[in-house]
């Protein structure tokens, strides 16, 4: 080899050899650290049977408050897709900043009257999360679950709560005024009722009524809460003509909504095996009755559309996966797998009857989340007298209706004060010129899809007597 060869091919050896030692500078550092925690191990209690669970059971409980947390991307998608695409940014601005105001909520207050010491009607002390596992009736760790992780959890049905009032008041609320409330709801709401039923020293459950992963506690009290700011609303303009019939309104984009609702089914996989709050041979069971719930309810409710309207409309194939869901909620710790079929199955019939009925009553939900949450909570907590392996009973039935009347008469009243308080104050409905324009142009001063015109934009006004909802791209 020449000579001017033979120094390039050293060099070259040189450098390769210098970042081969670099390369290894990281594995060395890994191995020492490990040598030097096994040191360290060797002066540590071994970890018992009772430690090895309580992590596993932590870590089951973290993965199931993420998937209920993902839950709001498919209450987002879903209620966006049901809506008109000038109110898009609107709804999606809503469903994100929910989960964060029912997290300060939650944390500075909700927790506290939820589970903290105090009496049968309300939790006191530990505010601002700053108590102890015995505050919040936790066994420590490992018996118990960590507060922090036991109130991911919780925060994440908090904020679930607050959700479905969305999509009854969609297209037509101030934005300042949804997030009050939904502040008002959470903190001082669902906290208290939830408090009532899930609390060790709550009132309502100490006689005996049963709601496993809250069927009640969470989506009737939504549904209560949005059953009032619908009404109060108003419906949305052109929704009902003076002569008394209805006008559809189209939704926008079926796809994310269908999205929206599988998000929905997956996350719920989370919400009822993790009330177990626990890893044991009852959560797969709960997953399979939560799963059956669903497809019963899908089926169900799109045979009965079919039947009643002559088309599968998919809309009502969606609700029905979400009204069997709901329905299941109570009970799906303690019923068979045929039980879960016909609750689910009860609840897809349910749900279409019950959009048609609040129609006519013209109260305008644009996404159907009264006659999902509220109408099928009430079902699925009465179902638990009905189906549960265990409860069902006459007498049982009787303390389930009794639960669903308290909880829904604290709900609509404080709701009430509530949405007064915004009406008088600030203000709870847009104007007209702005709910024809768009929420998202007047409340947000964004697009959702830019770059993109209604057709209502570019057409006269007399060939535009219906409002549609195609889009077409701008040419360049």
């Amino acid at each position: 080899m020449p000579v001017r060869l033979q120094g390039q091919y050293q060099q070259f050896r040189k450098k390769r050899t210098s970042w081969s030692w670099l390369a290894a500078i990281p594995l060395s550092a890994l191995i020492v650290l490990v040598s030097h925690r096994a040191a360290i191990a060797q002066d540590l209690e071994p970890l018992t049977p009772e430690t090895v669970k309580g992590l596993v059971d932590t870590i089951w409980i973290l993965v199931a408050a993420i998937l209920v947390i993902f839950m709001n991307a498919g209450f987002g998608m879903l209620e966006t897709g049901f809506c008109r695409q000038k109110n898009a940014i609107n709804i999606l601005s809503k469903n994100l900043i929910v989960f964060a105001l029912a997290t300060i909520a939650y944390w500075a207050f909700g927790f506290s009257l939820m589970f903290a010491n105090g009496n049968a009607v309300i939790g006191f002390g530990g505010w601002f999360l700053t108590g102890d596992s015995a505050i919040y009736g936790l066994d420590p760790f490992p018996e118990g679950l960590p507060v922090s992780v036991f109130f991911l959890f919780q925060v994440a049905f908090a904020g679930t709560a607050a959700t479905i009032v969305s999509g009854a008041v969609a297209e037509r609320i101030k934005f300042r005024s949804f997030m009050i409330f939904s502040f008002l709801l959470v903190a001082f709401g669902y906290s208290v009722t939830g408090h009532w039923v899930w609390s060790e020293t709550g009132w309502l459950g100490s006689l005996g009524f049963k709601d496993f992963a809250g069927s009640t506690v969470v989506h009737s009290v939504g549904g209560w809460a949005a059953l009032v700011g619908a009404y109060l609303l108003g419906p949305r303009e052109g929704k009902y003509l003076e002569d008394g019939t209805m006008t559809g309104i189209p939704p926008h984009n079926m796809s994310i909504a269908t999205l929206g609702g599988l998000i929905l089914w997956i996350g719920w996989f989370g919400f009822n095996p993790g009330s177990e709050l626990e890893v044991n041979l009852n959560v797969p069971d709960i997953a399979l009755t939560t799963n059956l719930a669903a497809a019963s309810g899908a089926i169900a409710a799109t045979i009965t559309v079919w039947l009643r309207f002559g088309l599968p409309d998919l809309s009502m194939i969606i609700n029905g996966v979400l009204a069997g869901l709901v329905a299941i909620t109570a009970s799906c710790n303690g019923v068979s797998y045929f039980g879960a079929v016909m609750i689910g199955a009860v609840a897809g019939i349910l749900v279409v009857f019950s959009v048609t009925l609040f129609d006519r009553l013209k109260i305008d939900d644009p996404v159907g989340a009264i006659s999902v949450h509220l109408v099928n909570g009430i079902w699925g907590t009465l179902a638990v007298g009905i189906f549960h392996q265990e409860l069902a009973s006459p007498s049982q039935f009787l303390t389930q209706i009794f639960g669903i009347l308290v909880v829904a008469i604290y709900t609509v009243i404080l709701s009430l004060v509530f949405w007064f308080a915004l009406k008088y104050l600030i203000g709870i409905r847009v104007d007209l010129e702005e709910e024809r324009e768009g929420l998202d142009i007047g409340e947000h001063g964004m697009e959702a899809y830019s770059g993109f015109v209604q057709l209502e934009d570019v057409v006269d006004d007399d060939d535009d007597e219906q409002e549609t909802q195609l889009m077409a791209p701008i040419e360049d």
